[in-house]
């Protein structure tokens, strides 16, 4: 039987360096204590914040020394529990890391509270006596803009004591789903040869073999070429994750529960007004993004009418999604070769945009191979003071090799923000830092249907594209549409069951679906999203591949001028609110055109792969 390997069978140079930030747990347990005791020194500002130019500016000063520590301290438990999520002490590290966190945001919770005391020509005034204060000054202008909906300084500190506590049911989650789920192993294929990349990711059926499903295989396997085997594991996966049901309900109850209540201490009407706020998105985006993506639903009705044309099947079974247009899996294609191939694609970027990418993978910016209990899925992470830090679980397929260029993408946004910004503003929001992710994979796509003289490849590489914006533009739209309802309906006062959350996701599977046939099964799918438990988080994939493929037009059209437009937009960090933003690098997301322009391309690649297909 197929295993997934241990952390210690990893070769050291496919695991990230974490010993960058602490060469040692012994470091970093001195690290929090010293941390931990300066904590307090926030506390001798309370009640003074603005009473004079030096103090507001020493204020600013110290907060930020502390939770640049505070963060390299978090940074470093989280991804050594990220390793193994089974790891007690890890695990320990973690919730002390978290309790840190929380105490330094409850120590500093009446800073914004007093700043809000003050008027804007005030704080004119007092850069006029400390012109250092400038740099604070679109800080100063969100914490102004937020004065409705941010209480007293005695409830901002109890509501900062209460995160931990607020937080707790995404925690609940990850440890079920990662650590204390143990997913069946299947009966392999009768019929299929092992692929090379068997021995790497251990998720790949020899023939009669079993095979352990994951979290982090369980799309691959959907993608293998007999259908009875995807049936195997779609059935035992959703039933792995029925035995739960009532658990994970509960959890993303409460876990909506607790945006609402928050909200509702805020003096916000939604909780979904309130997410949206914090970043200074409207809500209008949002409910703009729900109406131009059903509009075009024909188009993802097209392409499941294409699978099940390519397939040749009577009717589109929810284990046959993820099946590629081209029949199979696609060609292996391992991380060294992959990793070349996004450094070649960023060209248009710049010479130095393309070769800090590759200094970086060489670097150990990556920890790349599944382990046993390693988090599932990916993410890139890392600190203001530390290099960034990418957890993959890589297959050894086309879809890895995205996953790596999007994920590098982030990275570099935030290696350019690092240069150019403060603290202050190095940490921008999720709705510009999804654009920085999809440009990369937008290039990744031209570059290779460009350059790559295998047609097989090509239409691998084409069905990749038609795939990630059918997963990312269409899937996060639905997730999105999801949660908005599952908020909606706790803010009327209607029980969240485990039967009722079933019955909105089956709806909503069927709308986006129409030509496939929905089952029981898929209607528990909404259990297996750990995003969720970061409400009204999701939207922003979708807004960012639309503007990513616009940005990468741009690109192509007008070349170095746009290129230079998009990496001045990148070393912005969080200097500006999302929107502007994103019209330095020429698109505004405050209109349907993005997302329509998006759309459109995606339905033309579809009639290129049909005449491929044809």
């Amino acid at each position: 039987m197929s295993s997934v390997p241990e952390r210690s069978e990893i070769d050291e140079q496919y695991t990230w360096d974490l010993e960058s930030i602490y060469a040692t747990d012994d470091d970093w347990e001195e690290a929090y204590e010293t941390v931990s005791e300066r904590i307090e020194d926030l506390q001798s500002y309370e009640g003074r914040v603005t009473e004079d130019a030096g103090t507001l500016l020493e204020v600013f000063e110290r907060y930020e020394e502390i939770m640049r520590e505070v963060e390299m301290v978090s940074a470093y438990a989280r991804m050594r529990r990220d390793e193994d999520t089974t790891d007690q002490h890890y695990q320990a590290l973690t919730a002390r890391a978290q309790s840190l966190s929380a105490d330094a945001q409850s120590a500093a919770s009446f800073i914004e509270p007093e700043l809000q005391e003050l008027t804007r020509e005030e704080f004119d005034e007092m850069v006029d006596e400390a012109p250092d204060l400038e740099t604070y000054d679109h800080y100063v202008d969100d914490v102004l803009r937020m004065k409705p909906h941010t209480r007293s300084a005695e409830v901002e500190e109890l509501l900062a004591d209460l995160g931990e506590v607020t937080g707790a049911t995404g925690e609940v989650y990850t440890l079920l789903s990662n650590a204390d789920m143990a997913f069946p192993t299947v009966e392999g294929p009768d019929s299929e040869a092992p692929r090379a990349s068997d021995e790497s990711s251990g998720d790949e059926p020899r023939d009669g073999e079993g095979v352990e499903i994951t979290q982090s295989n369980f799309t691959n396997l959907l993608k293998r070429p007999d259908r009875e085997f995807r049936r195997r594991v779609y059935e035992e996966y959703f039933d792995e994750w029925e035995s739960m049901r009532n658990t994970v309900a509960t959890a993303y109850k409460n876990s909506v529960k607790a945006d609402v209540k928050l909200a509702q201490a805020r003096n916000y009407d939604t909780a979904r007004e309130a997410a949206l706020d914090g970043p200074n998105v409207p809500v209008d985006v949002y409910d703009t993004l729900v109406d131009t993506v059903h509009d075009n639903l024909d188009k993802l009705h097209r392409h499941a009418d294409l699978k099940r044309e390519a397939l040749e099947v009577d009717e589109l079974r929810m284990w046959d999604l993820y099946m590629p247009l081209t029949g199979d899996g696609g060609p292996d294609l391992e991380y060294d070769q992959a990793a070349e191939y996004v450094v070649e694609a960023l060209e248009p970027l710049g010479e130095e945009y393309q070769s800090r990418v590759a200094e970086g993978l060489e670097s150990r910016w990556v920890d790349v191979y599944e382990n046993e209990g390693k988090q599932s899925g990916a993410y890139s992470g890392g600190t203001y003071d530390t290099q960034p830090f990418i957890l993959m679980n890589y297959q050894d397929d086309v879809a890895s090799m995205y996953t790596l260029a999007h994920e590098l993408g982030h990275s570099m946004h935030s290696e350019l923000t690092t240069e150019e910004q403060p603290y202050v503003y190095s940490s921008y929001e999720i709705f510009v830092a999804e654009v920085a992710s999809t440009v990369n994979e937008a290039l990744l796509t031209n570059h290779l249907l460009e350059t790559v003289d295998d047609p097989e490849f090509k239409q691998h590489v084409l069905n990749e594209f038609l795939e990630r914006v059918r997963s990312t533009l269409y899937r996060q739209t639905l997730f999105a549409e999801f949660e908005h309802e599952a908020h909606r309906l706790e803010e009327e006062g209607e029980p969240l069951t485990a039967d009722r959350l079933d019955d909105l996701y089956r709806g909503l599977k069927a709308d986006y679906y129409e030509p496939a046939a929905i089952d029981d099964r898929i209607a528990r799918e909404w259990m297996r999203i750990p995003h969720f438990y970061r409400a009204f988080y999701v939207y922003q994939y979708a807004t960012g591949i639309s503007a990513a493929l616009a940005i990468t037009d741009r690109i192509f059209e007008e070349g170095e001028t746009a290129a230079e437009d998009y990496l001045e937009f990148l070393r912005q960090g969080s200097r500006e609110y999302p929107l502007e933003l994103l019209r330095v690098a020429g698109v505004d997301m405050s209109t349907s055109d993005p997302i329509d322009r998006a759309l459109e391309t995606y339905g033309d690649r579809l009639d290129e792969m049909d005449d491929l297909l044809g």
